[in-house]
């Protein structure tokens, strides 16, 4: 099932790191790229739990970057090869900002990959262990060097701030993610 998700994980993990990028060097880079592909992962099988919703997706599309491009200001500089930025069509909106929140957020992380590993996985066996996570979960200080922009709650404001509270209730005390 993992597989079906990951253009939108690719996608959406790569416009993250496009839009706060690391500082520091291609180490940097690699680390700032974990986190945020750790984030997307989490926050893309809670935003589609079962294999229908990941089918449907893949159907009707994730809808793409275009208003997270305005939000954060990199829709200025449109590319001259469409091709390109192809890739900005899998962006997931909601998938990018239930990211940021988990990024930004310690404790809502926590609860985010806990409801993984209580079943909400959509490959049907339990899975968002900890240790799969652990730069989500507990970034070490070069994590928090790496990724300073990414996991700045000032400067993601913007973008966690659009899906916040259904990510919120979908954690919700009682929610199930598999219907």
């Amino acid at each position: 099932m993992q597989a079906d998700l990951s253009p939108v994980i690719a996608a959406t993990a790569q416009w993250l790191t496009h839009a706060y990028p690391a500082s520091g060097g291609a180490l940097a880079s690699a680390f700032c790229e974990v986190q945020a592909r750790q984030a997307v992962t989490v926050a893309a099988r809670l935003r589609y739990p079962t294999a229908m919703d990941a089918a449907l997706m893949g159907m009707a599309g994730p809808g793409g970057s275009a208003r997270l491009d305005w939000i954060t200001g990199a829709d200025g500089n449109p590319a001259t090869d469409p091709d390109v930025d192809a890739w900005r069509t899998w962006v997931d909106e909601v998938v990018a900002s239930w990211a940021a929140c988990l990024l930004t957020d310690p404790e809502l992380a926590a609860l985010a990959v806990a409801a993984l590993a209580d079943g909400g996985s959509t490959s049907g066996t339990p899975s968002g262990t900890p240790v799969e996570f652990r730069r989500l979960l507990a970034p070490d200080d070069r994590d928090r060097r790496a990724a300073a922009l990414l996991r700045h709650p000032d400067l993601v404001a913007p973008v966690a701030e659009l899906h916040h509270a259904q990510l919120v209730d979908r954690l919700g005390p009682g929610r199930s993610l598999v219907a």
